[in-house]
């Protein structure tokens, strides 16, 4: 039930307003005193407000702007006898929603209560979408502020409100658990357990057991029972990774466990119930392994709900540097060592590679670097070896195609390189600033996006 305030020198307006609003459903404080409508927006959430123009001691829009103060987000329909041209554009520049002269129509007033509580709704969740977004940028190595990150990070907020299984790809190393518990801590499901099986590392004759859980003596071994991981992860979320391994004849029983939410123990004739939220994730392409008769159709059916497809490192090439300070400080405090970054020449070279190894192949480069470098800084020959680092021959591109990837890369490492500095990346570039700006433009780059991100 919306709450809203009402704020007017009339008594009679005051119970009118009242009377129509609540015969809407809506929860109505009225007050006739300036001061205590501030006090109230102190004290209490609303989520609009009703003010008249001309009060006992001040205006109505210095009343507005004093909510404001306690409450930006409010919005305030400014309710007047003395309608103005001037008064109306005043109001609106100086926050208000919208503006009514008495006597107003209550249908008027009604759709522009609505109009307001729908717009804050929706500025609501923009903010927290954004919010949540920006949370995600940092945490827990998933790092990033490409656009292909971002886009992500959208797509993860967007799915954690929801309940469908997701289904995540993307080439090994890109960090899919990473994204899935990330999936959890967004959800509604937070406070429930994250439970994480990778398929590819349990044996077939183990996996049954391993999901279901057992009875005692439902074979030999199982001296005493276990809970499942299905079980375990019961009001949470479950996590099935390398989905692509598991067996077809298992394959057939998870489709029943996703189907009905429900299954047996091995060893039992009780059904258990469970309530889980599902993501599983792959680095084989489903499509082609449905075609190859090594995943059951139905069931990738039932998995392909909601598609998070996280790119590779090689096409997000701005998070490089980003990723690299990030894990030389997890590693630099690990292994106690002060290390100030990386020489611009090392840099380069973590910019020019293409990484087939993702993420985890850089983190493994960064890692192996500060363990070997005997100074202060990460120079050019701790990152990776000259063999590593070279062009496959057989990674032609269209010449036009190479340039302009070439060009857009060059950019970024040097805007990482010089702080999203355009006078020091044209200097060291050899080009004008002019040049640089229309490079800028093609590309759609955006220099103070590499401010205090340099390694």
């Amino acid at each position: 039930m919306n709450k809203i305030l009402v704020v007017d020198d009339d008594k009679n307006i005051l119970k009118i307003i009242k009377m129509r609003l609540e015969a809407k459903d809506f929860l109505v404080v009225c007050t006739m005193q300036e001061e205590e409508a501030a006090k109230l927006v102190k004290e209490e959430i609303f989520d609009l407000a009703i003010v008249d123009f001309k009060l006992e001691k001040e205006s109505g829009i210095e009343l507005m702007e004093t909510l404001h103060e306690v409450c930006p987000e409010l919005p305030v329909i400014i309710l007047t006898a003395y309608g103005t041209i001037n008064n109306a554009v005043d109001s609106m520049k100086r926050g208000a929603y919208s503006y009514l002269t008495k006597p107003f129509d209550y249908q008027e007033l009604l759709l522009q209560i609505n109009n307001a509580l729908e717009k804050q709704r929706l500025t609501k969740e923009v903010k927290m979408l954004k919010e949540m977004v920006n949370d995600m940028y940092g945490s827990e190595n998933i790092i990033g502020k490409s656009d292909e990150m971002k886009k992500v990070f959208e797509h993860v907020v967007l799915a954690a409100k929801t309940d469908s299984t997701v289904y995540i790809c993307g080439e090994s190393g890109t960090g899919k658990e990473l994204i899935a518990k990330n999936l959890h801590v967004a959800s509604p499901r937070r406070d429930m357990p994250f439970v994480a099986i990778n398929c590819s590392a349990v044996p077939e004759a183990l996996i049954e057991s391993e999901l279901f859980g057992y009875e005692k003596g439902a074979f030999t071994g199982a001296v005493s029972a276990k809970k499942g991981m299905f079980l375990q992860a019961d009001k949470g979320t479950f996590f099935m990774d390398e989905v692509s391994e598991m067996p077809l004849t298992m394959q057939a029983k998870i489709l029943r466990v996703l189907e009905e939410k429900e299954f047996y123990p091995l060893g039992s004739e009780k059904i258990v119930k469970v309530d889980v939220r599902i993501v599983v994730a792959s680095n084989k392409n489903l499509e082609e392994e449905v075609k190859r008769g090594n995943f059951r159709e139905d069931l990738f059916y039932r998995i392909h709900v909601i598609r998070i497809k996280l790119p590779p490192l090689r096409d997000r090439k701005g998070d490089v540097l980003l990723l690299a300070k990030y894990f030389l400080e997890k590693y630099a405090k690990k292994m106690d060592k002060k290390i100030k970054g990386f020489t611009p020449s090392a840099s380069q070279k973590l910019m020019m590679y293409h990484w087939p190894g993702n993420v985890r192949e850089l983190e493994n480069a960064v890692e192996c670097a500060i363990a070997m470098t005997i100074d202060d800084v990460i120079t050019e020959d701790l990152i990776l070896s000259a063999q590593e680092t070279g062009t496959k021959k057989n990674d032609l591109k269209p010449l036009r195609n190479a340039k302009e990837e070439f060009e857009r890369d060059y950019l970024v490492q040097l805007f990482e390189i010089t702080n999203g500095n355009v006078s020091r990346a044209a200097k060291l570039s050899g080009k004008y600033r002019a040049d640089i700006y229309e490079l800028i433009k093609k590309y759609d780059l955006k220099p103070a996006e590499y401010r205090n991100s340099s390694v």
